[in-house]
């Protein structure tokens, strides 16, 4: 690592920073500009209420799913929760000065259910939790800040666990639509883009097939839970949280959407999937693996019915929908939120050899692996299942464009997590890789929408280095960094090419920064 401790070594080491700078800038960075886009496409920075939030038993806050599971030892990496987090409750304005400072358009951000409806439809609205919402939003929208709102990101009262276990059960469809109901009247004033739910393809996964995620349910092979049927249970669960979808967004269009002027989408996680060869089966396999966990969710939001491709080979364990959900779960979605981060290569299990677990109908009978002929699909991030690979963006969204009639699309989640290494917080402030992933990515996606695709926005994940889920606080996707000791937000290198880009100033972003942190760090 390159760091300068002295005024003596300031130009040597200003040499340097330019040297490795200019480097990475002509081998490795895109000339991306903010021009290289609509005038009106939208560019924003996301986060999601339990990662960054902490408060979590302040103002009439309940228990919820991700309190309890993280208290049970051995869940969350290095023993860590969500209890402060980034503490975001108390630091809102500071925060929000900084996706200011960014020059943004837009904030994606989630509502903590258990903040204002601490018990479900089984109690009354906490007015803490709706005032302390209404004062973000209000902070937003002063500033000329798009709210762009997911209702519900992972996290539900825990009552609702213990009363009828979530969303296991058809209950959980009266609480979901209880709930937004709630953010639709309190907020959607002031609320031009929901999202009624981020990622249920991957919530059912983590939950319910491998067990990793609360309530920790699966089964063998998948895992070794307590309860839980990893073939079954998913598909329950997903029916669940799409007819709560359908009904809530039946709901926002009966009774707010023409006075409010608001749009409802659903967040999926995109993951793109690439024969492993040009075998025929391969091919066959890959397009299932973006049946079984994009078309799982579209179709029926969509056309009013899961993808033939899912009939055909589960069969009646597959829910019907019946003729009255049909009717309002067709084209319930106003525009798509894509999370994708990276591509896979889909291998099939139908004809050839595979792991017990990846040859299995739920899993649409096919493996992934991020290698071919002994070549990674690209550079290692800090989740060994997420690799760099940057056509994958305009390849999703052409498999969205032509699946879905060219439906409007926002990237709600994009983003680059360093590989783990000693020392790594002091060089996840320069982060040259964050900044050349973004480049490539955003250029990626520049094409797709030269090529037609209906692209309205992007947003980078995450604002701040946040509480990773299962991952703890190890991982940091963040264009500020976190000091877990004080709490401080510290700007990334890529936090100033953001700003810059914004500005479409990236003809030498990377130098000029490099340059002033050389500065800093000598005058320090």
């Amino acid at each position: 690592m390159i760091w300068c401790n002295s005024v003596v070594s300031y130009n040597y080491c200003k040499f340097q920073w330019l040297l490795l700078c200019c480097f990475l800038f002509l081998a490795h960075g895109e000339n991306i500009k903010r021009s290289d886009f609509p005038d009106e496409f939208l560019f924003g920075v996301g986060t999601s209420a339990y990662q960054i939030e902490g408060a979590y038993l302040e103002d009439g806050k309940s228990l919820n799913n991700w309190d309890v599971f993280s208290l049970s030892p051995g869940t969350i990496r290095n023993g860590d929760n969500g209890f402060i987090a980034d503490d975001h409750y108390h630091q809102y304005l500071k925060d929000i000065e900084l996706i200011q400072s960014l020059g943004v358009d837009t904030y994606r951000f989630s509502i903590s259910w258990s903040r204002i409806l601490p018990r479900g439809r089984f109690g009354d609205v906490n007015p803490d939790g709706i005032m302390f919402y209404n004062k973000i939003l209000d902070e937003l929208v002063s500033r000329g800040i798009k709210p762009f709102v997911t209702i519900y990101h992972f996290d539900f009262p825990q009552e609702l666990q213990d009363r009828y276990g979530s969303w296991l059960s058809p209950l959980m469809q009266e609480d979901y639509v209880h709930y937004a109901d709630t953010c639709f009247k309190n907020f959607g004033d002031r609320v031009k883009y929901w999202t009624t739910m981020n990622e249920p393809n991957l919530f059912t996964q983590m939950a319910y097939q491998n067990g990793r995620y609360p309530p920790a349910r699966c089964s063998q092979p998948f895992g070794d839970c307590p309860a839980g049927n990893s073939d079954t249970e998913p598909i329950v669960v997903m029916h669940n949280m799409l007819l709560a979808h359908g009904k809530a967004v039946n709901l926002y269009r009966r009774d707010y959407q023409h006075e409010q002027g608001g749009s409802v989408g659903i967040v999926l996680d995109c993951l793109m999937y690439e024969p492993l060869t040009d075998n025929e089966l391969d091919q066959e396999a890959a397009r299932r693996g973006l049946a079984f966990s994009i078309g799982w969710a579209l179709d029926p939001l969509t056309f009013g019915d899961y993808p033939s491709e899912m009939r055909q080979y589960i069969g009646n364990q597959l829910p019907q929908f019946t003729s009255a959900e049909r009717k309002f779960m067709r084209n319930s979605i106003d525009f798509i939120g894509v999370n994708h981060y990276s591509t896979t290569y889909a291998k099939d299990c139908l004809y050839s050899d595979c792991s017990i677990s990846a040859n299995r109908a739920t899993k649409g009978f096919l493996d992934t692996t991020s290698e071919r002929d002994g070549v990674q699909i690209g550079e290692l991030t800090g989740i060994s299942s997420l690799r760099v690979v940057p056509r994958g963006i305009g390849e999703v969204v052409e498999y969205l464009k032509e699946r879905y009639d060219n439906k409007p699309m926002f990237i709600t989640e994009n983003g680059y997590s360093e590989p783990q290494t000693e020392g790594q917080d002091q060089d996840a402030i320069q982060d040259f890789k964050r900044i050349e992933f973004h480049q490539m990515y955003l250029s990626s996606l520049a094409q797709a929408i030269r090529d037609g695709a209906n692209v309205k926005g992007y947003f980078v994940w995450t604002l701040m280095d946040d509480f990773e889920w299962i991952i703890g606080y190890r991982i940091k996707f963040g264009l500020y960094y976190i000091d877990r000791q004080t709490l401080a937000r510290v700007p990334k290198m890529s936090a100033k090419w953001y700003q810059d880009f914004l500005k479409n100033n990236t003809q030498t972003p990377v130098i000029r920064l490099s340059s002033e942190l050389v500065h800093n760090k000598a005058d320090s």
